[in-house]
This record gives C-alpha cells, sequence and structure tokens, in this order.
C-alpha cells in the first residue's frame, strides 16, 4: 500500500498532531511538497501533502484562509501541514476552522520535526511500496510460466486471472473465445468479439481498452506476426497496479510462446529467444534465466556479446556517400542472391550447433537481426570469419550490380552479463551505426574507445554545422582586416594562454587580445564559455580535415 496520512501521523518519529480533518486520513500521499506561495496551486498535480509555515499568509483572516484552502482541495491537495513555533506559535484558529469546514485533513508539525523529514518519509514509503509492486510482479511472474508449463494457456490464464483479481480469456485468429479463468467470465467474452476484431486489424503489438458497465477490460494482441494470430482480455474492476501490470506482460510474453508451437521448432526457439531478449533489454534477468530454462540458460552464465545487424540498400548506400564496391556472394558458400541476414543467422546457427553452445537468434523485423552468443565462443568467431571474408571479397573487386544486392552492416558489443544487457544492446547499436557510416560490415564496439573521436568529424552535417559557425570569421578575414581564424586556432590550442598563442602568430598578446575581442563580438558568443570554446575548437578541426 502507498504512504498515506494515517501512516504519517502513526510515524512515531514525526510526532504529527491531527487538527481537522481526522475521517479523511486514509488517502493515500503521493509527495510531500513545501511551498510558501500565497497561491501554490498552479505548480500541483494532485495527492500533494503541502507543508507550509504561513510565511506569506495572513493565516489569521478567516475570508483569506477559507479561500486559500478552497483553492487547494480544488487542486487537489490530500492535506495540509503546519509547522508551528516558526511563523506562529499554534496554528491560527481561522486556519483550523477553514480546514475543517472544507474537510482537508490539517497536520500540526512541531517545530522539532524538519519538512525534510517528512519528505525523506513520503518518499521510503513511496520506494517501499514500489519494492513490494516489483517483487510481487516478479512471483506472479513465475507463477505463470510455473502454470504455462504444467497446464498450458488455461493453467496460465487462471494464474493471470487470481493475480489481476478479475478475469482473463484467450481469443483464436477468428474471434472465438478459447479459454477463460474463471468459467463465469465466457459470457462476458464473448460479448467483446467485435473489440478483438477491430484489434487484430492493427499491426502486432497491439492493445485496446474497454470500459465495461461492471470492469474494465484490457485487450492486447498475442503473436509476433504484422497481423496478431490470437488476444488475451484482461478484465478487471479498476486500473492495473505495477504488479498487475508485469504480470499482465509477462501473461503477453508466455501465451506468445505457448500459441505458436504450431509452428517448426525453429521458429519457437526463435519466440523464446525474443522473450528471453526482451526481459534482459527491460532489466529482468532472473525471470529472463527462469524463461530461458536449458535452452538458452547456459547463455546467461557467462559473459556474452550482442550483435546488432541489418542490411542497407544500395540506394541508401549511395546516399550516406558509400561507394566500396559489393562482394559477389555473403560468403565463400553462400548464394549470390540469398538474403545477406539469413546468411549470417546461417553462418552463426550452424557454428553454434558444431560447437554444442547456445545462441540466441532474433529477427527483427526483415531487415534487421539481434544475435546474444557467447564471448569467444565459436558463434562470434563465426560471425567475426563471416565479416572477414565479405571484406575479403570487397577488396578483390568482386561485384554486383548496386541495384540488385543489399549490404550487410554488423554492430558487435563488448563483453557483458545479464545485468548489462541493454547498456550491451546499446553499444552494439552505437556500433553498427559507425559500420553503416564508415561502409564497414562489422565494427567492435571495443575498437571505437581505442580510436579517435576526430574521424566522426567527417560527416557532412557536422561539416555544415563547422562552416556556419565559423562563416562569419572567414568573411571578415576575406576583407584583409586580421586573421581572426588562425588566430582563434592558437589561441584555443595554447589554451587561453595569452603569451604563448601570440609568440605562436607572431604577434603581440594585446593584438591577439583585441582580435579575441572581435571574434566574440562577430559570433555574438563568450570565449569564457567552456562550451563555445570547444565547439569553436571542433569546427576548426572539422574545416581542417575536410581541406586536407
Amino acid at each position: 500500500m502507498p504512504p498515506t496520512l494515517a501512516s504519517l501521523v502513526h510515524h512515531s518519529a514525526l510526532k504529527l498532531r491531527v487538527r481537522a480533518g481526522e475521517d479523511r486520513l486514509d488517502t493515500p500521499v503521493r509527495w510531500a511538497h513545501v511551498s510558501e506561495l500565497a497561491d501554490p496551486v498552479p505548480y500541483m498535480e494532485g495527492g500533494e501533502l503541502l507543508l507550509i509555515t504561513a510565511l506569506k499568509l495572513d493565516a489569521e483572516d478567516p475570508d483569506a484562509m477559507r479561500r486559500y484552502v478552497k483553492r487547494l482541495v480544488g487542486a487537489g491537495v490530500i492535506g495540509l501541514g503546519f509547522a508551528v513555533g516558526v511563523n506562529y506559535e499554534d496554528i491560527p484558529d481561522a486556519l483550523v476552522a477553514a480546514a475543517a469546514d472544507e474537510g482537508l485533513p490539517l497536520l500540526e508539525v512541531p517545530r522539532r520535526t524538519p519538512f525534510l523529514a517528512i519528505s525523506k518519509a513520503v518518499s521510503a514509503a513511496i520506494a517501499a511500496d514500489q519494492y513490494r509492486s516489483v517483487t510481487a510482479g516478479f512471483a506472479a511472474q513465475r507463477e505463470l510460466t510455473r502454470q504455462a508449463l504444467a497446464g498450458g494457456p488455461e493453467g496460465l490464464l487462471g494464474a493471470l486471472a487470481a493475480q489481476v483479481d478479475g478475469w482473463a480469456a484467450l481469443y483464436d485468429a477468428s474471434g472465438a473465445v478459447v479459454a477463460t479463468a474463471p468459467d463465469w467470465a465466457a459470457r462476458r467474452a464473448a460479448t467483446l468479439t467485435a473489440d478483438v476484431e477491430r484489434l487484430r486489424s492493427r499491426p502486432a503489438p497491439a492493445s485496446l481498452v474497454v470500459s465495461g458497465a461492471d470492469d474494465r477490460v484490457e485487450l492486447h494482441s498475442i503473436g509476433t506476426g504484422r497481423r496478431p494470430r490470437t488476444a488475451l482480455a484482461v478484465g478487471t474492476a479498476g486500473s492495473l497496479g505495477t504488479a498487475e501490470r508485469y504480470a499482465v506482460h509477462s501473461a503477453i510474453a508466455l501465451l506468445t510462446l505457448t500459441t505458436e508451437r504450431s509452428r517448426s521448432l525453429h521458429s519457437a526457439e526463435q519466440r523464446l529467444g525474443a522473450a528471453v531478449l526482451r526481459m534482459l533489454l527491460a532489466g529482468e534477468p532472473t525471470h529472463a534465466r527462469t524463461v530461458a530454462g536449458d535452452l538458452y540458460g547456459g547463455l546467461l552464465d557467462a559473459p556474452f556479446r550482442l550483435l546488432v545487424a541489418e542490411t542497407v540498400s544500395a540506394s541508401a548506400r549511395v546516399a550516406a556517400d558509400v561507394h566500396a564496391p559489393l562482394p559477389s556472394e555473403p560468403a565463400a558458400d553462400a548464394a549470390a542472391d540469398e538474403d545477406p541476414l539469413v546468411a549470417l543467422a546461417d553462418v552463426v546457427e550452424a557454428a553454434a550447433a558444431h560447437s554444442g553452445e547456445a545462441v540466441l537468434v532474433v529477427p527483427d523485423g526483415g531487415d534487421r537481426l539481434v544475435v546474444l552468443m557467447s564471448d569467444g565462443g565459436a558463434a562470434a568467431s563465426a560471425c567475426t570469419e563471416h565479416a572477414r571474408q565479405l571484406e575479403t571479397a570487397r577488396a578483390a573487386g568482386r561485384e554486383q550490380p548496386a541495384a540488385e544486392t543489399d549490404d550487410l552492416v554488423v554492430g558487435l558489443s563488448a563483453p557483458a552479463g545479464p545485468i548489462a544487457a541493454a547498456a550491451a544492446y546499446k553499444q552494439a547499436e552505437q556500433a553498427l551505426s559507425v559500420a553503416r557510416r564508415r561502409g564497414r560490415f562489422l565494427v567492435e564496439h571495443e575498437s571505437l574507445a581505442a580510436g579517435s573521436v576526430l574521424p566522426l568529424l567527417a560527416d557532412d552535417a557536422v561539416r555544415a554545422f563547422a562552416d556556419g559557425l565559423l562563416r562569419a570569421l572567414h568573411e571578415h578575414d576575406a576583407t584583409g582586416r586580421g586573421d581572426l581564424v588562425e588566430s582563434l586556432r592558437a589561441w584555443l590550442s595554447r589554451h587561453g594562454q595569452w603569451d604563448a598563442a601570440a609568440a605562436d602568430l607572431g604577434v603581440h598578446r594585446h593584438t591577439l587580445r583585441y582580435r579575441m575581442r572581435r571574434v566574440e563580438e562577430i559570433l555574438g558568443r563568450s570565449l569564457d564559455d567552456a562550451d563555445v570554446r570547444m565547439e569553436l575548437w571542433l569546427a576548426l578541426k572539422a574545416t581542417a580535415a575536410a581541406s586536407e
């Protein structure tokens, strides 16, 4: 349960005393906020306990206090904490009467209790409530997983209905009800077939909320295809809490796996891998291990790497100014017209199968692939070798017509563990972006840290920014009235040391000072700002690189 005014009153360290609104202390507290404004309403969101000392209030004026309290109640403020012994030795009767008339709980805060202590108590209680919700959510996920494995979709629906204190139903591809829990929910579920059909017309994943006379129903698509194969309905008396939301999301993932087992084993394994990957990227490694089981569990027990690959069309390469010739085949033993992503997946899975190691391959749309593989394993080595073969083929000049083929780009993360999966995925995305921009088949994130940031300045957008930033200085120098650009370069390279920079330029330091003042006047920016100096230095580097 979230913190309430009653729980704060009963907090032994705070010593709060109720002066009005005793019958409304069970209201949840969303936050404790301190404001001495005469009208804090514009800054309220509702659900706050407002803490004041009445520094700017005429707390003894009955009319003023009635207006003040009425405004607070209208804004959703659920309680008022008044510090005594600061501006007033006691809470003025006018404020007590106004709070009692409006039913607003009024708490007396003793002088020895700082407002910060109340804020900390509220924050700690909220954090504890969130922790309980997350823990309950994980427990629900484990129970749903166990029921799905033991009892199939029916067992999972029963567990889900119990977790959300409501009902659940599963629909087939035609929109017909195939299972419900409890049984009495079948009639209610049957009334939603039109809504299910409307949901299924949308690309997955999709969801709808349907409000009924006695419940609130969430409809979720189940399946990974463009058109969902099945749908899940979850009916409850009100909105779902954090733990219930975890349970629903887990049920969606598990039902996606369970209902599509009729497909090939490889397809089922891919979907399980996708669920495991989603849980890892969502920061749920413990649950990911549970779902992975024997199939992928060993992969999560040692450092792994995340790989993100995608195809880039010939037209995109031309637009990106990548002109390197293409290989005539994706790999030595692959057909010339094979999808590069399919070829990469085949290479990785074949190497893993040969060595007996687990590998998780998840297609992400038609032109993207995500792979989770053991660091230093056969799959990772095969991927690197595959990229090397592609590079070799490109260097040998074995070309195809540019319009007839797609190129492969791969980004590889540094070694990581389950708890850092999201960071590893971001690393792979960053490496992929660099590979795409440099026209490389594969870039490892570790190699980026060993290089320099200067090659990244070759981007057209960076050059355009640099030209725009320095244009006014170049135009000034073109008139022959002074060399501001080179003076700025010398001054920045010497970290603002006037004598050293002036010596490099062969001018007096007073001349250099005058030129730097002219730079500030022309650009309208202060060289005392570190960000400005950084931008100017990078702009100078970018324009220098473009002229080489």
